[in-house]
């Protein structure tokens, strides 16, 4: 049994992290500040589900914590011993980071920093750190590989996770902290952010919210379910590597468009998007080179795109359409 800090505890990715973590046995002191990105209610729900799923509901221990206070984290350090701290919290997003650029850098770089002190002061536990696929910007290195320099961000909110990577480099260097960054590519399923795409289909379909299609969907994502990234979550949080940029993906691309056709599918209904030109934010092709999660980490994706889509509809069906007349 090991005791874990898990920040971004009540997200999309935290939350699905929590319950893994939990039923192998694990304690998970879990911090979240529920803010209002989205809907609080939602994560709060996403808590709710995981400790009536868990074998001990008491081995949840949350707290509403900023990442951003450093005497509030310190003073959790102090309190609990880690063996080691999986930092996903942070402000989500490429687009609505060119509005809003500080407050990505105050939590995603700043917040880091913050866990990385108290981390030097308490013992070091190892150090997972949820990056993103969007660090190597208009890369032409086709598949996405670690060893690509990725220093060409195409927004705030990837400048801010390359920063991350780069700070926690630093503390490996200096204070020998083990640092494991892990590039996530394109997250869907169960609780997923109402900002994501996959979402957002399903509420075009159900709801008539007006949704964008990017490039007439002629884009392709590396589409990764989410209990694979858990899957590779889990296994770097049991493996000290010293310092390590990791890509977790499933490696097999999907156009946009055909992704919107499976969903359509599981609805039985066709969406009605908005063909728009693509931003100059994103890039046209997300591909993971998967080869070193495999080595060092074990990873092995299971979920095949047509089977996620169904999970993820299956989901968004019970937890967000209830009294929906479909």
């Amino acid at each position: 049994m090991k005791t874990i800090l898990l920040t971004g505890a009540a997200g999309f990715i935290g939350s699905n992290t929590a319950a893994a973590l939990l039923k192998r046995g694990d304690v998970v002191v879990g911090v979240d500040n529920l803010n209002d990105y989205y809907d609080p209610a939602r994560k709060r729900a996403n808590l709710r589900e995981v400790r009536a799923d868990a074998p001990d509901p008491d081995a949840l221990i949350f707290h509403e914590l900023d990442i951003r206070d450093a005497e509030g984290i310190d003073a959790l350090y102090a309190k609990h011993r880690f063996d080691a701290v999986v930092h996903l919290a942070a402000m989500a997003g490429v687009r609505a980071s060119i509005e809003d650029p500080k407050l990505y850098l105050d939590v995603n770089l700043g917040g880091t920093l913050n866990l990385l002190q108290s981390s030097r002061r308490h013992g070091q536990p190892l150090f997972i750190f949820a990056s993103t696929s969007s660090a190597y910007g208009a890369t032409e290195v086709i598949p996405f590989v670690e060893t690509d320099h990725a220093d060409r961000p195409l927004a705030p909110y990837p400048a801010s996770k390359r920063a991350a990577e780069l700070l926690g480099y630093s503390y490996f260097h200096l204070f020998g902290q083990d640092f494991t960054a892990l590039r996530f590519f394109t997250v869907y399923g169960p609780r997923g952010r109402p900002d994501m795409m996959a979402y957002k289909v399903l509420d075009n379909i159900f709801r008539g919210s007006e949704v964008p299609l990017y490039n007439s969907g002629k884009m392709h994502r590396d589409w990764t379910y989410v209990d694979d990234i858990v899957q590779g979550i889990v296994a770097a949080a049991d493996r000290p590597l010293g310092y390590e940029i990791i890509n977790l993906g499933r490696g097999e691309p999907t156009l946009l468009a055909d992704f919107v056709r499976l969903i359509e599918a599981q609805a039985g209904r066709s969406a009605s998007l908005i063909d728009t030109p693509m931003p100059p934010a994103d890039i046209e092709y997300t591909y993971a080179d998967i080869t070193k999660a495999r080595e060092l980490l074990g990873y092995d994706p299971k979920t095949g795109v047509a089977d996620g889509v169904r999970k993820f509809f299956h989901w968004y069906r019970h937890a967000v359409l209830q009294g929906v007349t479909s």
